[in-house]
């Protein structure tokens, strides 16, 4: 597959043969591994102080073209594969982020998990509520006087409360070391009827709250789950290989800053073993809370990571097209091939099944803890 991914400061992971996890970088097209004791896990990468400046002078091993892991489809076995690019990182998410969104997952609330009563409802809620939004600051006066509005027509959330309040939504997506990457398998609950992809950007943040990269995610959204209530967040966003990252992390350097996720334009696209094919993207020009105070409400003298972490930042996508009958909506088949890419982050691709036929997740923290002393590491 093409990528767009060329230059830049790139940190990764990938499976070697006989070996285990391993951390990579890009240089000249080739994957280099340059797993030291000084830094043995992308944790410890993410830790120094400066990244990027490590990573770049490190010597390493090449293992092979660039080209061929990213067309690969590998998620199990021992074989080279590229894994998530992040490891010991617990992983956080922020939703509600976009106002875009915002809208729909209040039509999700309403509509209780039904497709066919979410279309009613969008109607409505579009006609009271429009593109307002989109300029309110959250937690400011004007959002304050947006919200009595809103209750007045009946129409209040606790999605729009994390919307438009001074408190974003920050939860938990998956555990340490349980993400996918790219070429393997994405899983669904074998529950939900009706979910789609959620193409992001994700930042890696250390442990003193400093920003030192981005990737791209996918934070695979159970629709009817979590419409049915908030309190089926966790069951709807943790299950087996729901969360993919990757390609890689881009560090921050002279070349690519902040203030390019700033900017970042993301795509997606679906294509289905049906034929059908979905396109959209999300602007990260049209995020509400900017991405620095995203992160100062997941972690600082509130609540530290001694980790780090890695957090995704929400997304704008939110499908309503429908694919099999009128007022159905957009829901995933099994065997859907998601790309979500990024000039300058590259493009992620996983295959949709369900969460119960994709590989087991069995190497945690206490494995690789044992792999990287045997290698004699730590």
């Amino acid at each position: 597959m093409s990528n767009p991914l060329t230059h830049g400061t790139l940190l990764g992971r990938v499976w070697r043969p006989g070996i285990g996890p391993c951390v990579v970088t890009v240089r000249d097209g080739a994957v280099v591994d340059i797993t030291s004791s000084a830094a043995p896990t992308v944790r410890d990468v993410c830790e120094l102080d400066d990244p990027a400046a490590h990573v770049q002078a490190a010597p390493g091993d090449a293992l092979g073209p660039l080209a061929d892991l990213l067309a690969q489809d590998a998620d199990e076995g021992d074989a080279l594969r590229l894994l998530a690019p992040c490891d010991l990182q617990p992983i956080k998410a922020c939703g509600v982020t976009f106002a875009g969104s915002m809208i729909e997952r209040v039509i999700e609330e309403r509509a209780a998990g039904d497709p066919a009563r979410a279309e009613a409802i969008r109607a409505r809620v579009g006609a009271a509520i429009g593109q307002s939004l989109r300029a309110i600051r959250p937690g400011s006066p004007e959002a304050s006087t947006a919200k009595a509005a809103l209750i007045a027509e009946g129409l209040w959330s606790q999605y729009l409360e994390v919307g438009i309040g001074p408190d974003a939504e920050v939860f938990s997506k998956a555990q340490a070391l349980s993400s996918v990457g790219q070429g393997a398998r994405i899983g669904l609950h074998p529950a939900s009827a009706w979910n789609n992809p959620e193409p992001e950007v994700v930042l890696a943040v250390s442990s003193a709250g400093r920003i030192i990269g981005a990737s791209l995610g996918n934070d695979v959204n159970l629709r009817d789950i979590e419409g049915r209530s908030a309190l089926l967040l966790s069951k709807a966003k943790d299950n087996n290989a729901s969360c993919a990252i990757g390609p890689f992390i881009r560090l921050f350097d002279d070349g690519f800053t902040l203030d390019d996720v700033r900017q970042a334009e993301v795509a997606l696209t679906v294509e289905g073993p049906d034929s059908f094919v979905l396109k959209g993207h999300s602007s990260m020009a049209e995020i509400s809370r900017d991405p620095a105070d995203l992160v100062s409400q997941a972690i600082g003298r509130h609540h530290q990571y001694p980790d780090g972490l890695i957090l995704f930042l929400g997304t704008l996508f939110a499908p309503t097209e429908d694919r099999d009958t009128p007022g159905g909506g957009f829901t995933h088949k099994i065997g859907d091939v998601v790309t979500i890419a990024s000039e300058g982050l590259g493009a992620l691709r996983n295959t949709v099944d369900l969460s119960t036929k994709c590989p087991e997740w069995t190497f945690g923290a206490r494995a690789l803890m044992a792999n990287l002393a045997h290698r004699k590491l730590i």
